[in-house]
């Protein structure tokens, strides 16, 4: 009984298989380039495929891969192949060439498989990586030619690689700048420095050389490598002459930051110094404009026994006068009033200009033969 039951569970597995393979009707691919944004589109599924968006709908469509990551979405709304995250060429396929992957579009009732590839398409993503000569950070590192070197004598030879593929890959070298350009060249394709002269004594020990390596790209991408090249026969010559290499290139370094920070004190007191002056400038007219408009009285002031200067003498801070008066208001004669009914203003320093009178005692107005009369000034 178990035998048979095996039997019977193998036939229909092996007639699920048949039917699966006999409903596959589809076999699409599309290409991209890497690095696309996600959300943009890679195809129209359901027109490639010959569906309509209602069978994709019932059928439950949907994509199943065989890694974890699923880098493709189906929009069964619209039937649309999109890209759900970027895709980096060298990190899926690194050397491999091409590059792809694949998945199945599945639909049920009936079920359908629906094979799709992408190939990825290379782009200029990745600059050039130096491998040789080294750039160690602080220390020197110094090829040595003799001075006995004839022409062609090869000093060294730059390797660079480039991670991206086709094209993309492919290296040219220059020789950017020389101490003496007229003593090495660079191979264009295969990046050997080289003599193209003889070298003779009057040769420079230290020679530094700048070479670009760039890529067959668009837009091309470039790298840039140092390459320290010591003329001398002996090596103790070379340590004498390029020890100072590193030290001036941190005194430039050093040099180069105060310059600029004595720029930025410099100008930034100049600013503030401008800044106030005009802060002071400005006050100043406010003031004067504030004054200039004001309605305000000007209360004089007048310090004690002020001297008159225009007048007979000094006028002192009581003022004593005299009030004449007439004896008959038909006549004219002027009557002198005694020295007892003198009135006497005084000034009070306290006061906002108000002048206080102080009679005597016996004021002339109250003599009892006297008639009403006029105060002048005499």
């Amino acid at each position: 009984m178990k035998w048979r039951f095996g039997c019977g569970q193998n036939g229909m597995l092996l007639f699920f298989f048949l039917y699966i393979i006999q409903v596959v009707n589809g076999n699409i691919r599309y290409s991209i380039p890497e690095e696309m944004k996600k959300g943009s589109l890679i195809g129209n599924v359901a027109q490639d495929l010959g569906l309509d968006l209602n069978r994709l709908r019932s059928g439950r469509a949907r994509i199943v891969t065989g890694e974890n990551i699923q880098r493709t979405e189906l929009k069964t709304d619209k039937g649309i192949l999109v890209v759900k995250e970027r895709i980096d060429r060298e990190q899926l396929c690194g050397d491999i060439t091409p590059c792809s992957f694949s998945f199945e579009v599945i639909l049920e009732n009936p079920m359908e498989l629906h094979p799709v590839k992408i190939l990825i398409q290379d782009q200029n993503d990745n600059p050039p990586q130096v491998l040789y000569p080294v750039q160690i950070g602080g220390s020197l590192v110094a090829e040595i030619v003799p001075r006995s070197a004839d022409v062609g004598y090869l000093v060294t030879k730059v390797v660079a690689v480039d991670v991206d593929s086709g094209q993309n890959a492919w290296l040219s070298y220059k020789l950017q700048k020389a101490t003496d350009r007229a003593l090495f060249e660079v191979g264009l394709q295969n990046g050997e420095i080289r003599t193209i002269r003889q070298v003779t004594d009057k040769d420079a020990v230290k020679q530094r050389l700048t070479v670009i390596v760039e890529d067959n790209g668009q837009p091309s991408r470039s790298a840039t490598v140092i390459v320290n090249v010591a003329v001398a026969d002996s090596f103790p010559e070379v340590l004498s002459e390029f020890t100072d290499f590193t030290q001036d290139k941190e005194y430039n370094d050093n040099l180069t930051f105060y310059l600029v920070l004595a720029l930025a004190v410099v100008s930034f007191l100049f600013i503030t110094c401008l800044v106030v002056i005009i802060s002071v400038k400005i006050y100043r007219w406010r003031q004067s404009r504030i004054l200039y408009h004001s309605n305000l009285p000007v209360i004089p002031y007048y310090p004690p026994r002020y001297s008159d200067t225009l007048g007979t003498g000094t006028l002192q801070h009581v003022y004593n006068y005299e009030v004449c008066r007439t004896t008959d208001s038909r006549k004219s004669d002027c009557k002198f009033g005694r020295a007892g009914s003198q009135n006497v203003l005084i000034m009070d320093p306290s006061s906002t200009g108000t002048m206080q009178r102080i009679q005597s005692e016996k004021s002339i107005l109250d003599e009892p033969d006297s008639p009403v009369e006029v105060s002048q000034t005499c």
